[in-house]
């Protein structure tokens, strides 16, 4: 089977320094990337995502080298902690982006803007601006926008890290549903600074620090943090200056 995302020796040079990415994810897996900041958790995205080139190295998705491929032209899609929704449209319009960027939608795809409304639970929302609605309503938009798009990749960088506990809790369920209803499942790359949204939903979670990969495997085993002393600190369960 394909594999939905693939890094080859993959690097970067930031701040005198270069990191370096080695990561191969599978098709409908949900992968969590977790570090400190500046370990390179939106670097990682970037690069995937097209918004940087890497010195050296080869970046693969669902097959196809990325190589000279414009961010706008990769078979994946993004949400961001923003949500990148466009304030001057309507949650209709904002969500008909994800498939006619013209906005000239034909009838089929209204009938698939207004599922995917109803699918984030926001059916009769479509006539209100983003500046009309909460922030856990702005992300419900743009995940209906991504889930639309129905590409093999879905890259998120901390898109519900401004929202607290319970509303985390409520998007996540809300993803997990979408993807269930799904035949074939996008992968999923999802950045976050709370290990805890991993736990439940992600398959495996990688570690990075200092700009690689410095653990990567299945979520509670990793996140148990009983093996690599670096991940045990970054969660707290080893005191600095401790050997785990």
């Amino acid at each position: 089977m394909t594999k939905a995302l693939v890094l080859d020796d993959v690097r970067f040079a930031h701040g005198g320094s270069e990191m370096r990415f080695d990561l191969a994810v599978e098709a409908g897996e949900w992968l969590a990337v977790i570090g400190p900041s500046g370990a390179g958790k939106s670097t990682l995205l970037d690069l995937v995502a097209g918004f940087a080139a890497p010195s050296a190295g080869t970046i693969a998705i669902d097959g196809r080298a990325m190589a000279g491929v414009a961010p706008a032209e990769r078979p994946l899609s993004i949400v961001f902690q923003d949500n990148n929704l466009f304030p001057h449209l309507d949650v209709f319009r904002n969500i008909a982006l994800g498939i006619a960027p013209d906005l000239r939608v034909a009838a089929e795809d209204k009938r698939r803007v207004e599922a995917a409304l109803e699918a984030v639970g926001l059916a009769r929302f479509g006539k209100r601006r983003p500046a009309e609605m909460s922030g856990g309503e702005r992300q419900r938009v743009a995940l209906a926008r991504v889930f639309l798009r129905d590409r093999p990749l879905l890259l998120l960088d901390e898109p519900f890290a401004a929202l607290g506990p319970a509303l985390r809790r409520e998007m996540l369920a809300i993803l997990t549903e979408l993807r269930a209803g799904r035949a074939e499942p996008p992968a999923i790359v999802m950045v976050t600074h709370h290990p805890e949204d991993a736990v439940g939903h992600a398959d495996r979670t990688a570690f990075l620090d200092a700009g690689e990969i410095a653990a990567i495997g299945p979520t509670r085993t990793l996140l148990a943090g009983d093996g690599d002393p670096r991940v045990a600190r970054y969660l707290g369960t080893v005191a600095p200056g401790e050997r785990p």
